[in-house]
């Protein structure tokens, strides 16, 4: 077994690991509104979120010095 693999097995086993302790439901509310999951569902949008505006601040800050240089 090479090493990427063993890195990917051991990932995979402390995701499950991490959703298995985490299935308690939790309730967000946010101004007029209240949703109820599953709190490692909570982590992993917030997460997927965080990542989605890293890139796009990202890309616009790396768009800007390209602007500034030309």
């Amino acid at each position: 077994m090479n090493y990427k693999m063993l890195t990917v097995l051991v990932l995979a086993i402390l995701v499950v690991l991490f959703i298995i302790q985490n299935v308690a439901v939790v309730e967000i509310e946010f101004l007029f509104w209240s949703v109820q999951m599953s709190r490692s569902l909570l982590i992993f949008i917030l997460l997927a979120v965080g990542f989605v505006i890293g890139w796009f601040v990202h890309s616009y800050f790396k768009h800007k010095k390209t602007r500034v240089n030309q």
